[in-house]
């Protein structure tokens, strides 16, 4: 991996492995049983433009430690931002002290040495031009994108903004169990949202965004500034549809946020702590058999890539659900211990308290082109974005505010607004009938565009 970063970004993981060291070679001599250090540094360029105007240029470095340690079965974290080597000595000796008045917990008692891995895959994670753009640069395309919804409709009135950020992380993980983590990744994103004026007063804005680990990666700002454009202007005239129940489709970017409910269901620490409505489906059909979803931290340039997980173990692909049956949870070691499973090579928080996460999680695409989703509904409902906060992972039950396009004998007609969809998750699961071909990798959440048979909408009457 060092071969493919610059040099300053070699001496400053150097700097961190050696801050990390020192920690834990004290720790050692004040008798620790085990440590997980954690030393990082981030930097991240932030400027904004609003109606062709500069509104913000932000430039930040953080930089700080992490540190867990079991001491006879009692466990303490802490985190400390002055790395001189005398003040992480005192705060280590704060956090022996933090351990001693804990409780014991004997399943806190970190991976064997022989689980940490020493080899790492290579996932081209760090451009080495994101770093050459300066302020100026990011106005310029913050500004490009702005004009470009602008000039994409003339009925676009106001704009929320344009913003440009790119930022680099540099991290090293140590533990007292041999394994030694060397990190570093880039990554750069560039949003507007823009406003249209439509009958009654009523505002209808449209939003878009592009993020990737490459500058080169990133779409064109004219493309993403006339989308957002469109997007507002394809809202004017939007009203609610009658109540009833519906077939629904939903857009791909919309369909990652059921993606991404599954798997917060799917969390060790959810499961364990009776916290998801899955706890007890392991092996069972939780959802159709075009469904699979999968957790995957080895796509090259992926957004939610990762080369080790945050307890040192080595990273694979983890099948969540595979044709409709739930295949496993989502494990770091602590939640395994808890439910007697095996760990997936799934933990994060590494130097700092451990629980499962997601990398790149992303449900399958099907066969099916987007238009054909909507083929065979007489009426219906297409999903363009949602509001609030209605799901309950206990029970899975759902239920959103929600916007997007009437559908009416296979086609999108009228524009529809201040609905509610409700229906059980995983009876919503089971009753997706159609996966649509157009999965695409914009976020660390994925997911094709999909139709589920039915579902209840509260709208007009």
């Amino acid at each position: 991996m060092h071969g493919s970063l610059p040099r300053n970004a070699v001496r400053l993981l150097d700097s961190l492995e050696q801050a990390a060291s020192h920690a834990l070679d004290h720790l050692a001599k004040l008798g620790v049983d085990h440590a997980e250090i954690s030393v990082a540094q981030g930097e991240r360029l932030e400027a904004g433009v609003r109606q062709g105007e500069v509104e913000l240029v932000k430039e930040a470095k953080s930089r700080g430690m992490n540190v867990r340690i079991v001491h006879g079965e009692r466990v303490a974290t802490s985190s400390t931002t002055d790395l001189g080597p005398q003040a992480v000595e005192r705060f280590l000796a704060r956090v022996v002290e933090m351990a001693e008045l804990s409780e014991p917990d004997p399943l806190a008692v970190p991976p064997s040495p022989r689980e940490l891995t020493k080899t790492f895959p290579t996932l081209d994670l760090w451009d080495p031009k994101m770093a050459r753009v300066k302020a100026d640069r990011a106005l310029k395309l913050a500004l490009r994108c702005e004009k470009a919804a602008f000039s994409a409709d003339r009925r676009i009135t106001s704009s929320e903004g344009a913003t440009f950020a790119r930022g680099a992380i540099h991290s090293v993980l140590m533990t007292s169990g041999g394994f030694l983590g060397r990190d570093a990744g880039t990554y750069a994103s560039l949003s507007t949202q823009v406003i249209c004026d439509d009958e009654g007063g009523k505002k209808r804005n449209g939003s878009h965004w592009t993020a990737a680990r490459y500058m080169e990666d990133l779409l064109d700002p004219r493309v993403v500034g006339r989308e957002a454009a469109q997007r507002a202007v394809r809202r004017l005239g939007a009203s609610q549809m009658d109540t009833g129940v519906y077939p629904v489709v939903f857009d791909r970017e919309i369909a990652r946020a059921i993606v991404s409910m599954v798997g917060g269901c799917v969390m060790g620490d959810s499961v364990y702590r009776d916290q998801s409505f899955l706890k007890d489906k392991l092996g069972e059909l939780v959802a159709s058999n075009k469904v699979s979803i999968v957790d995957d931290p080895l796509l090259p340039r992926g957004l939610g890539s990762r080369r080790h997980d945050g307890e040192g173990r080595s990273v694979k692909v983890n099948p969540i659900v595979r044709a409709g049956r739930l295949d496993r949870f989502l494990l770091d070691t602590y939640s395994a211990r808890k439910l007697k499973l095996r760990p997936t090579h799934a933990a994060g928080g590494g130097g700092g308290i451990p629980y499962a996460t997601t990398s790149n999680l992303y449900m399958k695409k099907g066969r099916s082109k987007p238009v054909s989703l909507l083929r065979g509904i007489e009426k219906g409902l297409y999903v363009t974005s949602m509001m609030g906060f209605g799901f309950d992972p206990v029970t899975g039950n759902f239920s959103r505010g929600a916007s997007g396009f009437l559908i009416e004998n296979g086609e999108l007609t009228r524009p529809v607004s201040e609905v509610t969809i409700s229906r059980n998750l995983g009876d919503m699961l089971l009753g997706i009938d159609a996966v649509a071909d157009d999965l695409e990798f914009t976020s660390s959440v994925a997911a094709p565009s999909f139709r589920v048979d039915y579902m209840t909408i509260s709208g007009r009457g």
